[in-house]
């Protein structure tokens, strides 16, 4: 399959960087093709431009500058999205790589006086690593897990309802050992090794 493994984190020495490697190693040994975007190293922009945003409505397809990195999104049929949880959120990065390349026309078609069509069509699996310094139960009891809703409901539901979901979090990575870390990258690896 076509893989798409997508990281926001500004440390190329971090957590997240190692979960992506570990990712891309994993999908690759199984014979998938994969491209990888660094965000940070990339350099993208989060930011919208005012002329995205007046467009918004009526586009058809990214701004020039996100037009490479939406062709890579409309041809994955599968998606991985690694980053770190902010203050129980994406990194802006990754909120900006949502905003400016999940475009109209790309990821979605605006409808007028109805809900928008989606238009991920080819994307058959949407996996998400992340990492928090919570612990799980503040995530999952006291906040209810925003971020697997967001990704879940909001971006496949509008984009790609037709998409599988999985989502594996790291909680409490400050305090972690180095054994639950490979314990946590090991199940990065038999997660992927099950996609088909």
């Amino acid at each position: 399959m076509q893989v798409l493994i997508v990281l926001a984190h500004p440390l190329p020495d971090s957590f997240a960087a190692t979960v992506a490697k570990e990712a891309r190693a994993a999908l690759e040994g199984a014979g998938h093709a994969v491209e990888f975007l660094d965000l940070y190293a990339q350099d993208f922009d989060p930011r919208m431009t005012a002329q995205e945003r007046r467009d918004h409505a009526t586009a058809t397809e990214a701004s020039p500058d996100c037009q490479a990195m939406a062709e890579q999104l409309a041809a994955a049929e599968v998606l991985v999205l690694v980053f770190p949880q902010w203050w129980f959120n994406f990194p802006a990065i990754l909120k900006g790589y949502v905003d400016r390349v999940f475009a109209p026309g790309i990821a979605f078609e605006n409808v007028e006086g109805g809900p928008i069509r989606p238009k991920l069509t080819r994307l058959r699996h949407l996996v998400a690593f992340s990492s928090t310094g919570s612990p799980w139960w503040v995530a999952r009891l006291v906040m209810g897990e925003p971020v697997r809703r967001l990704l879940k409901r909001g971006l496949l539901g509008g984009c790609a309802p037709q998409a599988r979901f999985r989502m594996l979090t790291l909680y409490g990575i400050e305090a972690s050992t180095p054994a639950r870390r490979q314990a946590h990258l090991a199940h990065v690896r038999r997660m992927l090794s099950r996609l088909t």
